[in-house]
Order: C-alpha cells, then sequence, then structure tokens
C-alpha cells in the first residue's frame, strides 16, 4: 500500500493505492490519526487505485472517522472499485461515510 497526501481547498486528500490488509492497516491509521491530531477536519480517502480492503483496512478508516467525528469533523471516501463499493455495502459503510465518485466531488462537498 502506498498513501500520498496533498490538500485543495483545505481539504486533505490521502489516494491509497493497492492492498489495504492487516499487513498496513496500521499505518493508515496512524496517518489518519496524525492528520486529527494535527487539527485537519476534513478528509478524503481517495480509493481509486485501492485494489483490495481487508477488515482491518475497514477497522482504521472506522476508527479514524469516529475520532474525526468526536470533533465535529468528517471523513470521506471516493473513488470506490465496484468490488470495495460491495463490501462497504455489506459491512454498512454507506451509512457511516460520505461517499462520492471522485476526488473532486468530495473536496467540493467538504470545502
Amino acid at each position: 500500500m502506498d498513501i500520498t497526501e496533498h490538500k485543495e481547498n483545505g481539504v486533505v486528500i490521502l489516494d491509497v493505492s493497492g492492498r489495504l490488509d492487516a499487513s498496513n492497516a496500521g499505518a493508515l491509521e496512524q496517518k489518519l490519526f496524525g492528520l486529527i491530531d494535527a487539527g485537519e477536519s476534513r478528509i478524503v480517502v481517495d480509493c481509486a487505485a485501492m485494489g483490495y480492503i481487508s477488515s482491518a483496512g475497514l477497522r482504521a478508516l472506522l476508527v479514524a472517522e469516529k475520532r474525526l467525528a468526536s470533533r465535529a469533523g468528517t471523513i470521506a471516501v471516493c473513488g470506490l472499485t465496484e468490488q470495495i463499493r460491495e463490501i462497504f455495502d455489506i459491512v454498512g459503510f454507506r451509512s457511516i461515510f460520505k461517499i462520492y465518485g471522485t476526488s473532486g466531488e468530495a473536496v467540493a462537498a467538504l470545502a
């Protein structure tokens, strides 16, 4: 998994590529916690280049969303492949996360 970060209109965008699984979910969680602890309140996780997400990856997103929600912030996700979208549907994440087609749409909604 690779994570690249950039900021657009005050919204932090994390591009996550590759496989997000138990071997690297902690790295994403720490990245998200670092941003939240630094005062960021609007974060987009772009999954367009993500090939796979395990339960550990889902947990990392959920824990970060709960931490950020307690500070009146939000995490949005975008670029879900059909496979990852199906996983989000099965575990009920569509009711937890704001989901957008592209990072541009997500940034426009959060900015």
